[in-house]
């Protein structure tokens, strides 16, 4: 059993910082690649950023590099997502989702909510 619980989301002014967390427990030998998605109000999930057990790091959306880093911290199963210069479009519920095992089995957060408003 694995559980995912995301943290760090809130409410910020425009041109703000947020830095998300996500802490991955329970019957975990190795977590493979790790990834934010966030999914704003009216449209579908989409995938903002990716980081291998090596720390490779990928960015899907131009729209967000640049502006956010996706980091871990191996030795505490941790993602993280830093997010400055936050813009209203950035407005989503974001999710960890990760690959553990040999098999690469995928997990999801539950997902923490980010606005972005004055």
């Amino acid at each position: 059993q694995v559980q995912l619980v995301e943290s760090g989301g809130g409410l910020v002014q425009p041109g703000g910082s947020l830095m998300l967390s996500c802490a991955a427990s329970g019957s975990i030998f190795k977590i493979n690649n790790m990834r934010w998605y966030r999914q704003a109000p009216g449209k579908e999930r989409e995938l903002v950023a990716a980081i291998t057990s090596g720390g490779s790091t990928n960015y899907a959306d131009g729209a967000v590099k640049g502006r956010f880093t996706i980091s871990r911290d191996n030795a505490k199963n941790t993602v993280f997502l830093q997010m400055n210069s936050l813009k209203a479009e950035d407005t989503a519920v974001y999710y960890c989702n990760v690959d553990i095992g040999s098999s690469s089995r995928n997990y999801w957060g539950k997902g923490t909510l980010v606005t972005v408003s004055s």
